[in-house]
């Protein structure tokens, strides 16, 4: 395979395929709130006249960017009912980062992928969605990370909501650098490496096999500049044979390992234990005591975070009320049972739905949209009973002061 960088956001790559055919692939790097990307990207296309377009989208992500209205179909409850409350708010939490950042510099995040997507339809040229979809990437990207990985990603994802950061037009050009691309990639992949590997790597391993078995002897694929390297890696390893085209792997998600099966058993058998223990040990007084000591703190923790949430009064009391209860329980979780009565408390209305792109812009919009305050209540009620729950064992023991 010959490679050809003609300049940051270009590459080409020459090769003869297994048939003896000749096929050239030509990668743009972009960022996604760039103007200048999806100029590139149009002036690309024209002048190449590729056999087909690739584009580093899913099909989801695709709706989404083209039928900004399909979220009036979201069923909140159904969400929580299937654990689905954290990936939900995780993506909503990655759209809102590109969206503040789309909005500073008056362009739409993905405004490239569109572009490219539109300018085949008018040369009438076939394109593909190559991307993996969003919910299997962040899926793997958190059953791989480890409880302080979990944590990390989460305090990242919150960061995010609160932070003000501005680019400029000159800042988002510099993203397309390679130079900037992997010291960002390195500082990722230390800080959480895990997520770095679900969310970047795996992706270039799935993109460069979809662009490779994609049908044409002239390809153009128009993906993120952080990609470009990796694919470039694995496409000289797919023409030489040495990489499989089977992405089955990338479409699984990592069960979950006996000790995380186990912990939400363990919990609640330690917690048993010890006030037990207490009853026998130091008597009624005692036992009742540890028995306080874990409502309070767990209930109160959980409580908190409902009103940090803004939650309404009666979901702040029932948080303190279940968490106590909930944590016992594995199969049921705090920020279930309180994100369930937010939402019938306060019921998301039309404008919710219709407004949800652009409230997720700005803190405020977070709180004041009734949907993302319904994940923010799951959220912080979960994170407080957690906390409360670790505080509070070591002080459960008998004789603790």
């Amino acid at each position: 395979m010959k490679v050809t960088q003609t300049s940051d956001s270009l590459t080409r790559l020459r090769y003869t395929d297994a048939d003896g055919q000749d096929r050239e692939i030509v990668l743009l790097g972009t960022a996604h709130v760039s103007h200048a990307s999806v100029d590139e990207t149009r002036e690309l296309i024209t002048n190449e006249s590729p056999d087909r377009v690739c584009v580093e989208i899913d099909a989801a992500r695709y709706e989404s960017l083209t039928k900004p209205d399909g979220w009036r179909s979201l069923d909140i409850y159904q969400v929580l009912r299937r654990k689905q409350g954290f990936l939900l708010l995780g993506n909503l939490v990655l759209s809102s980062f590109q969206k503040r950042m789309g909005l500073d510099l008056g362009i739409k995040p993905g405004a490239e992928m569109l572009e490219a997507i539109r300018c085949a339809e008018e040369l009438g040229l076939p394109f593909s969605l190559c991307d993996r979809q969003i919910q299997i990437t962040l899926r793997r990207a958190w059953a791989k990370s480890s409880l302080w990985g979990k944590n990390k990603m989460l305090a990242a994802l919150l960061a995010s909501v609160f932070s003000n950061e501005k680019l400029s037009d000159e800042e988002i050009e510099a993203l397309k650098s390679r130079g900037t691309v992997e010291s960002m990639m390195e500082e990722l992949a230390e800080y959480l490496p895990h997520a770095k590997e679900a969310l970047i790597d795996e992706r270039d391993r799935y993109l460069a096999t979809r662009i490779f078995e994609a049908e044409g002897s002239k390809l153009v694929a128009i993906i993120g500049a952080g990609h470009v390297p990796g694919i470039v890696r694995h496409l000289e390893m797919l023409t030489e044979g040495r990489l499989d085209t089977n992405l089955d792997d990338l479409d699984i998600i990592p069960p979950p390992s006996r000790l995380t099966k186990a912990l939400p058993y363990l919990v609640p058998a330690a917690v048993i234990g010890l006030i037990t223990w207490g009853f026998v040990q130091g008597g009624f007084d005692a036992g009742f005591r540890s028995l306080t000591r874990w409502v309070l703190i767990n209930g109160t923790l959980s409580a908190v975070g409902a009103a940090a949430a803004f939650a309404h009064p009666l979901t702040i009391i029932a948080s303190f009320l279940a968490a106590p209860i909930t944590s016992m329980n594995p199969t049921i979780g705090v920020g279930f049972v309180a994100g369930i009565l937010e939402s019938f408390f306060r019921k998301p209305r039309v404008s919710d739905f219709e407004n949800l792109q652009d409230d997720i812009t700005g803190l405020r919009g977070f709180f004041r949209n009734r949907i993302t305050r319904i994940l923010l209540v799951f959220l912080f009620t979960t994170i407080g009973s957690a906390i409360g729950t670790f505080i509070a064992i070591p002080l459960l023991f008998p004789g603790a002061a």
